[in-house]
């Protein structure tokens, strides 16, 4: 193999540890809501690759022979928690023109003093390094720190003057976290820089990291079909929008029925498309607004910071509801999933208005069954017509046939006793006449 394979990808700089490992995923650039995304992909499939599932993994040499086909912008390494890696992302801290870094990461770099390299972007850099990420917040503005469920684009652009090699840096790795991550006046400043908080649904699940969140909903008894929706599979749905509302409403079960996250979580699954900011409705709202707002108002119970709620309900029992309400359609839920979690009430306006699409969809259908049933009536009459002229054309031509051999105006008969087709002809045509 090349040591310049994937747009340029220098083989010989990704590290040992890394290379040895089967975490590797391929990513392609999509824009999403006018911000450029990197999509995860499977190597081996091309469809849409999850932190979480290592069976959409693969080697180093896969991934970069699949990128090498164009069919991605590049490879990417997973973290997870069996393994000792972490990785820190410092983004909008290099010029890309001058290639000058600027602070605070030559400081932080240097202290890490393990693997770093160039961004894809050329604006920033990852550091990978072997130690346990500290507990608590893990990121902060511009610095990210990552070990799970999370993976990094890798460049194999190395920062001249640092490790080639990955290093154990738990000492340094700590001190970095608490200086510019977890410090209080991190906690002050990101309470300043984030969003503000969803004062309607104060729940904690809020607070989780995304892959928190859906390792949360993996987890739970129908985490195979969140999992499947999360990778865009559509079985055992009617359509897409069947499939798009059911991992909405279960999305508004795990955010505590926080719209904005809801929209910000779907449009990292394999469902999105471009449909979900087309306009479809006269209040001006795109089908993902209204899908998302759709899955919020039929889910009648939402995730909790606790396993289980004062009435008994456990949050997989809760997290199955959700599912329910979703219309889901593979028939995997039992009549339990579709009653538990209080009344039907909330899900009145989507059932009134599904079912008004339905009525609508068998109007239209029987219509249009009337136009063929039409359009039937009138092929059998033409082909009625047209038989019968066949059968009178059949009578002439016997009768033609067995008109005698004659020879007129010097013309001789054929061998076998009869006119010539010439002469035949011209008496018949004078007869018709």
């Amino acid at each position: 193999m090349s040591d310049q394979i994937a747009g340029g990808i220098d083989v010989e700089a990704i590290p040992d540890t890394l290379a040895e490992r089967t975490q590797w995923i391929c990513w392609r650039a999509e824009d999403r809501d006018g911000k450029t995304t990197k999509v995860p992909v499977d190597p081996e499939t091309g469809s849409f690759a999850s932190t979480m599932d290592d069976q959409t993994w693969t080697t180093l040499e896969q991934a970069l022979e699949y990128a090498a086909t164009g069919a991605a912008d590049g490879i990417g390494f997973v973290f997870t928690a069996t393994d000792p890696l972490v990785g820190v992302d410092l983004d909008d801290c290099r010029d890309p023109e001058t290639g000058e870094p600027l602070e605070p990461a030559p400081s932080i770099i240097e202290r890490l003093d393990s693997f770093t390299e160039v961004s894809p972007s050329g604006t920033g850099y990852h550091v990978i390094l072997e130690g346990d990420l500290p507990d608590g917040r893990n990121r902060h503005g511009s610095i990210e720190m990552y070990d799970q469920a999370r993976f990094f684009t890798v460049t194999a652009d190395h920062v001249d003057g640092t490790p080639t090699s990955i290093n154990e840096r738990q000492e340094a790795l700590e001190a970095v976290h608490e200086e510019f991550v977890a410090s209080e006046a991190s906690d002050a400043a990101d309470s300043v820089d984030d969003d503000p908080p969803n004062t309607e649904t104060p729940d904690q699940s809020l607070e989780l990291e995304d892959e928190e969140l859906l390792e949360n909903a993996r987890s739970a008894s129908n985490g195979e079909k969140f999992d499947r929706l999360w990778r865009g599979s559509t079985a055992g749905y009617e359509s897409q929008s069947e499939a798009d509302m059911a991992l909405c409403c279960l999305l508004a079960f795990w955010t505590g029925g926080n719209a904005t996250r809801v929209d910000h979580l779907f449009r990292q699954s394999g469902l999105m498309r471009d449909k979900w900011d087309d306009i479809h409705y006269s209040d001006s709202s795109t089908y993902g607004e209204k899908t998302v707002e759709r899955a919020i108002s039929s889910t009648n119970d939402v995730y909790g910071p606790s396993n289980e709620d004062t009435t008994g309900t456990t949050e997989t029992q809760r997290a199955q509801t959700a599912t329910a309400q979703g219309a889901s359609r593979d028939g995997s839920s039992s009549s339990a999933e579709r009653t538990v979690g209080g009344t039907d009430g909330a899900r009145t306006p989507y059932l009134a208005e599904k079912n008004q699409l339905l009525s609508e969809r068998v109007a239209d259908l029987e219509a249009t069954l009337e136009q063929k049933d039409d359009r039937i009536e009138e092929l059998e009459d033409e082909n009625a017509a047209l038989r019968e002229a066949l059968s009178t054309c059949e009578d002439q031509l016997e009768r033609f046939n067995q008109q005698p051999a004659i020879e007129t105006d010097g013309d001789t008969a054929s061998d076998n006793g009869r006119d010539s087709i010439w002469n035949r002809t011209k008496r018949f045509v004078r007869d018709r006449n």
